[in-house]
């Protein structure tokens, strides 16, 4: 599995823009899923030409919630790529390939929605044998209860994504690894408090679990 970080409001490859908002690209089980478009579209079409990746190549879009700096660039990807969108059921994007979603489910084999939770957000879910791989946009419906709802499909190992204001840090104890991105505002924190778990994010950030 590899997650490619193609907006962020830092750059970890400096050849890339970086702006507020986030996007990811994630590759797993045969499939290519863009988790989020960033706040402008110019932007994260640029930055995945910059890093060889033909809009083309993408079979999915996985949109957390409505936010401009999450949705933004949504519009100008699918002028690319008219593909398969998966929105919560609170976000009022419509059309012949958006998929509402409310409840849990299984998008792929191993590939989950949470789920609409507190009626703004979604996080996707990937379990490779029992561990879980979870990416979340901004954490708005708080990082436990994100952890609680994946935990039903195995146990939560990696956690990459927006976690907002999140400062209860016993809840990402037994994680094995966190990558905080985007609105996260104890960065510091956290990897001062869990420096063997901590991966820096940033756009251009590659994680390979």
């Amino acid at each position: 599995m590899k997650v490619t970080i193609i907006y962020d409001n830092i750059a970890w490859d400096k050849n890339l823009v970086c702006a507020w908002g986030f996007s990811c690209i994630v590759e797993t089980h045969g499939w290519k899923i863009l988790f989020d478009t960033g706040g402008k579209g110019d932007i994260l079409l640029n930055n995945m030409k910059r890093t060889g990746v033909d809009p083309s190549y993408i079979d999915e879009v996985f949109i957390s919630h409505n936010h401009w700096d999450h949705t933004g660039g949504l519009l100008d990807f699918l002028k690319k790529n008219q593909t398969k969108v998966y929105v919560p059921e609170s976000c009022k994007i419509r059309g012949d390939a958006v998929v509402s979603v409310n409840d849990a489910f299984e998008i792929h084999d191993n590939i989950y929605s949470t789920g609409e939770l507190k009626n703004i957000e979604q996080s996707l879910v990937i379990r490779e044998k029992n561990n879980l791989t979870v990416i979340a946009g901004c954490s708005h419906s708080g990082v436990k209860n994100i952890l609680d709802k994946a935990g039903r499909f195995g146990r939560v190992r990696t956690l990459i994504g927006g976690l907002h204001g999140f400062n209860d840090f016993k809840v990402i104890s037994d994680i094995k690894t966190v990558c905080p991105t985007h609105c996260t505002q104890y960065i510091p924190e956290i990897k001062e408090l869990y420096p063997d778990k901590y991966i820096e994010g940033g756009v251009g950030r590659v994680i390979e679990i």
